[in-house]
């Protein structure tokens, strides 16, 4: 499997900074956000392109791996994958090749360099992603991905985009709205939040990127707040 040069994730790159303080509070929020029902499969949207999704779908991934959790991340954004950017690896095969009985389970899952952390990425882009994504077959698979795994984070389109991420929605425990502070005005958020609901989607939280915490520091920081 042929490798690019990754992305640097801050979760791995610099721990003990804020920001990867900021995915740890993330992961313990997920973890507490609920005593009703087990939180194992985490979708994670926004509510349009350039929020920073995948990039906190990626740091969430590696901070529940680092709490010793046997986590799978998967690109489910099967029109504008990114997931093999962020960790330099092959797109050749993925979850269409899966879905599309082309490759075993076993076959799509790769390692990744961080321990306890799988992915499956996108795969070729499909004709028809949305239908795809609500075929029984992806059902399945998930089931089957249910008892291999602790942890699934699923990367999927921005909710206002397509239907894909509504149809995720459907199979996940709970779902993590992605929010840029600095572009995203309020109603475009809620049409978004509306959207989740519209599917009965657990909604459990919102990540805020981009927040200007003070005047001299503007780099990216995320944030949890639960419902």
């Amino acid at each position: 499997m042929s490798r690019l040069m990754p992305k640097k994730l801050i979760t791995e790159s610099n721990p003990k900074s804020p920001i990867s303080e900021g995915y740890r509070m993330l992961r313990t929020n997920i973890e507490f956000s609920t005593i009703d029902q087990k939180l194992q499969v985490i979708m994670v949207t926004s509510s349009k392109p350039n929020e920073g999704k995948s990039t906190t779908c990626a740091n969430m991934a590696v901070a529940f791996a680092q709490a010793n959790k046997r986590v799978l991340l998967i690109d489910a954004d099967l029109r504008k994958p990114s997931q093999h950017h962020i960790f330099g690896t092959s797109n050749r095969i993925g979850l269409t090749s899966a879905l599309f009985k082309q490759k075993l389970l076993q076959e799509v899952i790769q390692s990744t360099n961080t321990q306890n952390l799988s992915i499956i990425h996108a795969g070729p882009t499909p004709p028809n992603p949305s239908e795809l994504l609500s075929s029984m077959h992806m059902a399945d698979l998930l089931a089957t991905i249910r008892e291999l795994f602790d942890v699934i984070i699923i990367d999927t389109p921005p909710i206002l985009s397509v239907t894909d991420a509504q149809i995720v929605a459907t199979y996940s425990d709970g779902v993590v709205l992605v929010v840029d502070s600095g572009t995203v005005k309020k109603d475009i958020a809620l049409k978004a939040k509306a959207s989740l609901e519209h599917v009965n989607a657990k909604i459990i939280g919102a990540v805020l990127n981009n927040i200007n915490r003070n005047q001299s520091d503007s780099y990216s920081y995320s944030y949890y707040y639960g419902e």
